[in-house]
């Protein structure tokens, strides 16, 4: 059932009479590829309506007679009864001049320019599907293209809209007579289904051993690249949008290899098992985790994981979490298929170099992964556009996303009120951008790391075509303050060039206006926002990260932030949490003891180069970021002195935490700053007195959330806010998370968290063009 509760019907017919009346319904949404011109066509001849339905590049056109009983019987049924996949927004109706048809029929698609209309994300594939895929009498028995109106590709191999088949990549396949005879025929689940297809006409795949040089086809590949995989080798998987890496996760000398030649060292795998049944072997599931596993968007899903399990521990090294996803089309369902001595669980990793894109096309992965894989497993069907797998966790059994991309992408947030067109070029790590429109904002698929030359490419190309898919003409760009950042440079060049309005947004204000925009508060309303992050260009020049804000969509006033402190050689002390412990302490004008770990950690020579640039303030910026408050920790009592992937110390200080333990340290404002001196002082005495790791960490997560408490406690004494946003990537920390939660629930709090965007700085084109959008038009009035 599609969005029933927010499915507004305007010009719905009140009358009852026996007389026929004609009617044009236009319906908007996410309404095209998804069954929906049949769903309309077998709807109506229920109802004894004749006429016809069409797309068009805004959504679905009806023209209808009938009587009025009739057509008030087929209105009430749509957003009742529609296809799975569908997502109506608004149906529209209006009275027009009497037709007289013979039957109720399906037209050709119209198109005009300017419309625009949503496109569904890709969906894995279906109930339906994977039975006819494992079933020997089904002609397309083990093909491993199989979908219909109900699932498959859909974002990765759309070209334009209208979304019809000559405007996908599945224009070079000309259907047989069979599955054309599927496609025309509108009581049949594959009518109009794009990416249609069988063994005798679609898309077919190859194993190549040897790159360039398929060594075997169809079946056979499949099955010899099973037979690698239980080898222990590794191989690169075309799948649905981009190539995978993929080895057994049972196999530590495989998964150890693959890190190798990956050069990945510690940053987790994610998985892929055949059924919820296997994934139970290896993590702990809740009902709402299972929901979303077995969605048809088919997440990656971040769970507590079982001790003592088969699965490789160098899989995901220090985390206590494991993220598995399901076989979402049939080509990974064939290659997971249960058999004796076949590995239940396999690495299911993105296909790229570090920090690169993931490659998505066959002669780029030839050249780029050769080095890494043994063979790849590729196919013919064209990859439009790239895009990763989602990952999500569960907050309080709700989803709470970490990538938005594969399943989600690019659906659009429905906002509660009209936006003029508007470009958010996004910020520099977890880039996304944002285009609005009406009431959608178009928030694009996780694009990465901007400083990297390849993705900043991939950007650029991403957005051109965001914009020619959505018909949106920017009128101004949002930006962030970060004069260096890649995604400003363009927001910048691209003003001058096309003399646009160019609005510099603070990073943590984005984070704010996003959750606002997520949870329909009125861009004029106050909050408070507990925005905690890695980094953040702030007002003042310096590195924000640890900040309270109280604002909304205009402005924002900086109500407290944790005290700053150096970051000594900037980057390397990000990457070595060492020295941001020490730097960290010398600003508290805390001793560094000999018996500290970072002391112990570091050579002679830094700590007298560290010592000097702090004394003489050489390459030292501000920062008053929580991320690397949680660095600092982490290296002080001895987790984390160096760093292979982001946020990796305070992750393995979160997984260290003992859950039992209640006990948090005293923490002092001192004015708007938040003063961890005594939180420091506390640390130190516990070092000192050799209390666990596990309660020192548990001890420190209490304390934040206990500080969040407090500080959410001042502002309402001072100003009567009840609601308060947890945006920024230290809240993808559920230790802290879920404890916050409870401390401002318990205390009459509203906590705002993100259930549509990530909290890390995905959210943050979203709140850039919300900023932006309401300020063009607050200054145009």
């Amino acid at each position: 059932m599609a969005g029933v509760a927010e499915v507004e019907i305007t010009g719905t017919l009140t009358s009852t009479t026996m007389v026929s009346v004609s009617r044009h319904i236009h319906i908007n949404g996410i309404v095209q590829g998804v069954g929906f011109r049949p769903f309309i066509y077998n709807l109506a001849l229920i109802h004894n309506l004749k006429g016809w339905v069409r797309n068009s590049a805004s959504g679905v056109d009806i023209e209808v007679t009938g009587t009025e009983d009739e057509l008030n019987a087929f209105l009430a049924a749509i957003p009742q009864s529609a296809p799975p996949l569908a997502q109506i927004d608004a149906i529209n109706t209006q009275e027009i001049e009497l037709s007289v048809f013979d039957s109720f029929n399906i037209i050709h698609s119209q198109n005009q320019p300017s419309d625009f209309i949503p496109i569904s994300p890709d969906m894995g594939v279906c109930k339906d599907c994977q039975s006819e895929l494992f079933d020997p009498q089904d002609r397309r028995y083990r093909y491993p293209f199989i979908n219909c109106t109900n699932c498959g590709p859909r974002f990765s191999i759309i070209q334009d809209i209208p979304y019809d088949r000559p405007k996908t990549t599945m224009s070079g396949f000309a259907m047989c007579p069979d599955c054309l005879a599927e496609y025309e025929n509108p009581r049949d689940r594959r009518f109009h289904a794009q990416p249609v297809a069988c063994p005798v006409c679609g898309p077919q795949v190859w194993l190549e051993v040897s790159p360039g040089v398929r060594q075997y086809e169809k079946e056979e590949a499949i099955q010899g690249a099973r037979q690698m995989i239980a080898e222990g080798k590794i191989l690169a998987v075309k799948g649905l949008g981009g190539f995978h890496l993929v080895c057994d996760a049972t196999n530590h000398v495989a998964v150890d290899q693959l890190r190798i030649r990956k050069q990945r060292p510690a940053k987790p795998f994610a998985l892929m098992a055949f059924d919820l049944e296997t994934i139970r072997k290896y993590i702990h599931l809740t009902p709402a985790a299972e929901s979303l596993l077995s969605s048809p968007q088919a997440p990656i899903v971040l769970m507590p994981s079982i001790p003592g399990t088969e699965i490789a521990t160098s899989v995901a090294p220090g985390n206590k979490t494991l993220g598995f996803m399901l076989p979402y089309t049939p080509l990974h369902q064939l290659l997971l298929e249960p058999a004796p001595g076949y590995p239940s669980a396999l690495v299911m990793t993105s296909g790229n170099l570090s920090e690169e894109p993931v490659i998505h096309q066959n002669q780029v992965a030839r050249d780029k992964l050769a080095g890494i894989v043994d063979a790849f497993l590729m196919h013919d069907r064209p990859i439009q556009r790239r895009i990763d797998d989602s990952v999500f966790t569960v907050v309080e059994e709700q989803p709470y996303p970490i990538r938005r991309a594969r399943g989600y992408a690019p659906n659009p947030i429905r906002l509660s009120y009209d936006t003029p067109e508007i470009l958010a070029a996004g910020p520099e790590m977890k880039n996304t951008f944002c285009l609005t429109r009406e009431k959608y904002a178009f928030i694009s698929h996780y694009i990465g790391e901007m400083e990297n030359w390849e993705t900043y490419q991939d950007y650029q190309t991403a957005i051109t075509d965001y914009e020619h898919l959505f018909r949106i003409h920017p009128k101004a760009i949002g930006y962030d303050l970060h004069p260096d950042y890649m995604a400003t440079k363009f927001a910048l060049e691209r003003s001058g060039t096309e003399n646009l309005k160019a609005d510099p947004i603070q990073h943590h204000h984005a984070h704010l206006a996003a959750c606002m925009a997520e949870h329909g508060i009125n861009p004029e309303e106050q909050i408070a926002g507990l925005i905690f992050d890695g980094t953040g260009y702030g007002a003042d020049r310096t590195i924000w990260g640890g900040e309270v804000l109280v604002g909304n969509c205009l402005d924002y006033e900086r109500a407290y932030y944790l005290k700053p402190v150096p970051l000594p050689g900037g980057d390397l002390t990000i990457r070595k949490p060492a020295r941001m412990a020490l730097s960290t302490l010398w600003a508290y004008q805390l001793p560094w003891r000999a018996n500290l770990a970072p002391v112990q950690n570091l050579s002679e020579m830094e700590i007298n180069i560290l010592s000097t640039q702090l004394k003489n303030r050489v390459n030292t910026p501000l920062t008053s970021s929580m991320g690397r408050l949680f660095d600092a920790v982490s290296a002080l009592i001895g987790v984390r002195m160096e760093i292979s992937y982001e946020a990796q110390a305070a992750i393995e200080l979160e997984a260290l935490a003992d859950a039992d333990e209640l006990g948090y340290y005293p923490w002092r404002l001192a004015g708007p700053v938040i003063d961890m001196g005594s939180v420091l002082k506390a640390i130190l005495d516990d070092l000192s007195q050799a209390v666990p790791q596990s309660l020192i960490s548990a001890r420190f997560h209490n304390t934040i959330a206990q500080l969040s408490l407090g500080i959410a406690q001042a502002i309402r004494a001072a100003q009567g806010i009840q609601q308060v946003a947890l945006s920024g990537g230290v809240w993808q920390n559920l230790y802290l998370l879920n404890r916050t939660l409870s401390l401002l629930r318990q205390d009459g709090f509203l906590p705002l968290v993100h259930h549509s965007t990530p909290a890390n700085d995905e959210c943050v084109s979203l709140g850039q063009a919300i900023i932006t959008a309401y300020q063009y038009q607050h200054k145009k009035e």
